[in-house]
């Protein structure tokens, strides 16, 4: 079956989703233990959060790179991941989705939350041919995301680890089991319409 060119796949259940970002350990590691984001987490920016486990290691080169040398699976309730996504605005300009460029730059800067759909990646972090959603959260959306929505904070840097050995040992196949089980998220056509 040919993949549709906007899908989220991720890791989810019945009542969360699981989304990944990539820290220093001054941030990453007490926010594992304590299952919340730490002071020195900034709220007054944007966050930018990805359900695509590869598309992470590509951003953050398995945890290698300056500042993301730790990678979180933050688990959120899927009502809130839903909330953001309601009350999101595509981060560029789409003739024909938007009633022109001065009305979507309006959109953009009253919305919480933006959706930027991004190339999903191999295991040797090459782009594939359909995209997978990054959701920028602000403002309110930032709020509620470290106060309502987080349900738990795991540390993954090991299995990004681990995985990106296996494909340098050239065992895709062993690297492909390691991968968190991402599937289609259940989003309705009319909780998507407005963001692809």
């Amino acid at each position: 079956m040919e993949e549709p060119q906007h899908r989220i796949r991720a890791l989810h259940t019945a009542s969360t989703i699981t989304v990944y970002q990539a820290y220093s350990p001054e941030i990453g590691v007490p926010a594992v233990r304590r299952g919340r984001f730490p002071a020195v987490w900034k709220r007054d920016r944007m966050t930018w959060i990805k359900p695509s486990f590869l598309w992470m290691m590509y951003r953050c080169g398995w945890g290698t790179k300056p500042g993301q040398e730790t990678v979180l699976a933050v688990e959120i309730a899927r009502d809130g991941f839903e909330w953001a996504l309601r009350n999101a605005c595509l981060s560029s300009y789409v003739r024909g989705l938007h009633p022109d460029r001065s009305a979507w730059q309006r959109e953009l800067k009253r919305a919480p939350a933006r959706v930027q759909w991004d190339p999903e990646r191999d295991l040797r972090l090459q782009p594939l041919p359909y995209r997978s959603l990054q959701l920028g959260l602000s403002g309110e959306a930032v709020r509620r995301y470290a106060d309502e929505w987080t349900v738990s904070i795991r540390d993954v840097t090991p299995l990004a680890t681990e995985i990106r050995a296996r494909v340098g040992d050239g065992d895709l196949e062993a690297a492909s089991r390691l991968l968190p089980e991402e599937r289609p998220y259940p989003a309705e056509d009319a909780l998507m319409a407005h963001l692809r």
